[in-house]
């Protein structure tokens, strides 16, 4: 799978799995930095800089916020 840019670091390092047992949510990972995230794939949308469907929402330890996997856009939203 490819890595993306991590929304914490910049890097490109960032990666998705899935562990049912886990979460019911997607986890992002950074090999670089460590950053984790959990991704609510029911909420992907186009995004509205590249127009490409890869918008979705994630959510940390401290902000939720929607993230673009294609262009890197980061909208923050209230918790």
């Amino acid at each position: 799978m490819a890595e993306q840019n991590c929304p914490d670091c910049k890097q490109n390092a960032i990666t998705w799995h899935i562990d049912y047992e886990e979460s019911p949510f997607t986890i992002w990972l950074c090999r670089i930095c460590g950053y984790r995230a959990e991704e609510d794939e029911s909420t992907v949308r186009e995004c509205s800089d590249c127009n490409a469907k890869t918008e979705s929402i994630l959510q940390d330890e401290v902000k939720k916020y929607w993230w673009c996997s294609n262009c890197d856009r980061v909208v923050l939203l209230p918790l």
